[in-house]
This record gives structure tokens, C-alpha cells and sequence, in this order.
């Protein structure tokens, strides 16, 4: 708990002290090594665009920047080792940062199944959000493709959060408490678009074979 409050502090006095640049940089720091949730650094840039310290649409640019320049961090990462050197480097020195090499295998065969949709869909998942960039780097992933399903997922994340710091105001860090909660129903909407997009492509299919 102490942790936690001196992490919000933190986040606070940085955020006053230089803006919005702030607010990137802990969201490109949070991305490597999650220090702080990203779901806070982003209610508490919500709070600021509700007084008017912060534009609303600049602030959901910035961040998403920042989202971006973490990404391309571990992205190159994955990149330049290879899947063992990775693994070895997770081993040794993931428990500070809160990776571990069980988290980068499942990540790592999740893409294997899903490939890019996961870069897209995974900015919506903890943990996975910050993982995703280094299966995607091993695989030698279109740099371009990964810019831009990293920029969607990312901006859908941010505005979320900023948004729901914007409507809660000076309440913003109770927010914080229910955080888990509120990521059920993000992925409950990505189970219902995946859903929605998979009866598309099955109805197609069906059209197909009977044209």
C-alpha cells in the first residue's frame, strides 16, 4: 500500500511539474517496465484535461505517443535477440521489472496463434500490453503494421481511461480501486467484436461454398 501511494505521489508531482510530457514518459516507462498501471497515469491526465491543464484530444496524442515509444522499445528488443538470449535476460532480471519468462512464453504462443490481432487486442490487456512487442519483434513483424495496430489499440485504451478520469474529475483515483473490474468489460467487448467479426467471416464463407 505504501508503494502504491508513493507511486501515485510520484506520478502526481511529475505530471505537475512538466505536463503532458510527463504523462508520456510514465506511459512509455509503464509499457517496459510497469512501475506504475497505466490505467492511473491515464485517469490522473483525465483529471488534469477536466481543469483545463490538458487539452482533451492532445492529451490522448501524447499518451499515445508515449504508449508507441515503449512498444518500439521492447519491439527492437525482440528484434535484435534472439527468443533464448530474451529468455535468459527475462530470467535474470524480469522480477524487477514484473516480467517473468512463464509471461513471455504465453505471450509468445498467443501470437504464434493470433499474430498481429494480438498487437491490436493486446493493448487492452495488462501485462500483455507491454509483453506483445517482443513476440512481434522476434518475428521480424512489419515495423509499419506494427506502428499502426499498436497506435489503434493504444489510442482506444488511453481515451477510455482519460475519459473516464475527465467524467470522475477530483474523484479520479477511486477509479483506480476498480480497475480490474472495468478491464472485465474491455474484454468482454473484445470477445463480443471478435464475435461479431467471426459470424461475418463464417457467414461469407457459407455464401461462398453455396454460390
Amino acid at each position: 500500500m505504501k508503494y502504491a501511494n508513493e507511486m501515485v505521489e510520484f506520478a502526481v508531482n511529475l505530471i505537475d511539474q512538466i505536463g503532458l510530457l510527463g504523462a508520456a514518459l510514465l506511459i512509455a516507462i509503464e509499457v517496459v517496465i510497469l512501475p506504475i498501471p497505466s490505467e492511473l497515469i491515464l485517469l490522473l491526465t483525465g483529471f488534469n484535461v477536466s481543469i483545463g491543464n490538458f487539452g482533451y484530444l492532445l492529451a490522448i496524442i501524447v499518451t499515445t505517443l508515449g504508449s508507441l515509444i515503449g512498444a518500439l522499445f521492447l519491439y527492437f528488443m525482440g528484434y535484435a535477440f534472439t527468443e533464448e538470449r530474451l529468455e535468459h535476460l527475462v530470467a535474470r532480471y524480469g522480477k524487477y521489472v514484473g516480467f517473468y519468462v512463464k509471461d513471455l512464453q504465453k505471450t509468445a504462443t498467443w501470437f504464434e496463434r493470433h499474430g498481429a490481432q494480438l498487437v491490436f487486442f493486446g493493448r487492452l490487456i495488462p501485462l500483455i500490453r507491454s509483453l506483445v512487442s517482443i513476440p512481434a519483434g522476434l518475428t521480424k513483424m512489419k515495423m509499419s503494421k506494427f506502428i499502426i495496430f499498436t497506435t489503434f489499440g493504444s489510442v482506444i485504451w488511453n481515451t477510455i481511461w482519460i475519459s473516464l478520469g475527465f467524467f470522475l474529475g477530483d474523484k479520479w483515483s477511486s477509479a483506480e480501486k476498480y480497475a480490474k473490474y472495468l478491464d472485465y468489460l474491455v474484454y468482454l467487448g473484445i470477445i463480443v467484436v471478435a464475435a461479431y467479426f467471426g459470424l461475418k467471416i463464417a457467414k461469407n464463407l457459407v455464401k461462398r461454398s453455396n454460390s
